[in-house]
């Protein structure tokens, strides 16, 4: 059984090793072991990500863990990851449109057992090392930003860095539209956070403290979908990367499966 279906891991994989830089073999006498496939290594760490098994669990006799881990650093280091996240949110934008209009924020708590950089007390597991993903999505719940931060990390202060990896994406989606509609839930109703909404040029929808509204009113409920989405992935519901580099790279390989999934799901009823 696949980790990922065919249809969506194979055009992730393919457009993955074309942007994969050229590697010159420097080695001087060309007599050591042949280089282990880069497919075969992707496909291992999506099982990775999937299952959230070791490192050790996912090598055989074909791919040892040294190597996982190794080509994981050298993609890391080449930024690879990130591109390719960068691609599908395009191409996604290109074949459906992105609601960038309508925008929802919302922070998410998993476990991080191991400890490291992005790990804290978590408030919600009796203090227990946890991880927070800041999440931004666009109108119907594509991931477009995540930024991760120690779980006793408060919503509303991951905000400003949240929204201003946001403005980096008009350089690859071109220009956002003016005044977008930000949705978020009690969790950041607070002064500074106003304040930095109407600098920004953003129309807040922020539920008020105390009042019990619906999830699915003001539109928060996509971004607790998007949250539902990645904690379907067991490398991010139970963290035990130690850095944060590796937690981003696979919160960026999680991205790019979640927008191609939903390209497909949509485009079928599309461009039937």
């Amino acid at each position: 059984m696949p980790a990922v279906p065919s249809c969506i891991l194979d055009p992730i994989r393919d457009q993955f090793l074309a942007l994969l830089p050229a590697r010159k073999d420097s080695h001087p006498w060309g007599c050591h072991n042949p280089r282990i496939s880069d497919a075969l290594v992707f496909d291992r760490l999506v099982q990775v990500l999937v299952f959230g098994c070791g490192y050790e669990r996912a090598a055989d006799r074909l791919c040892s863990a040294t190597t996982l881990r190794r080509r994981r650093d050298e993609w890391i280091a080449a930024g690879v990851m990130e591109n390719l996240r960068l691609l599908v949110l395009g191409c996604y934008d290109r074949m459906i449109g992105l609601e960038l209009d309508r925008l929802s924020a919302d922070g998410c708590i998993t476990k991080a057992p191991s400890g490291g950089e992005c790990a804290g007390k978590s408030p919600v597991d009796r203090a227990k090392l946890g991880i927070k993903r800041s999440q931004l999505t666009d109108g119907y719940g594509i991931p477009l930003i995540t930024v991760p931060a120690p779980a006793n990390t408060q919503d509303h202060t991951l905000l400003p860095a949240t929204l201003d990896r946001l403005t980096g994406l008009a350089q690859d989606l071109g220009p956002l539209p003016k005044n977008p509609c930000l949705s978020l839930d009690a969790g950041y109703d607070y002064s500074m956070v106003h304040q930095d909404l109407h600098a920004r040029q953003i129309s807040g929808k922020i539920t008020g403290r105390g009042a019990k509204i619906p999830i699915q009113t003001g539109g928060r409920w996509v971004v607790e979908r998007t949250n539902s989405w990645m904690n379907n992935f067991g490398k991010l519901r139970r963290c035990t990367e130690r850095r944060k580099a590796p937690i981003e790279f696979f919160i960026a390989l999680a991205s790019a499966i979640i927008t191609v999934r939903s390209l497909i799901r949509r485009a079928w009823t599309l461009y039937r």
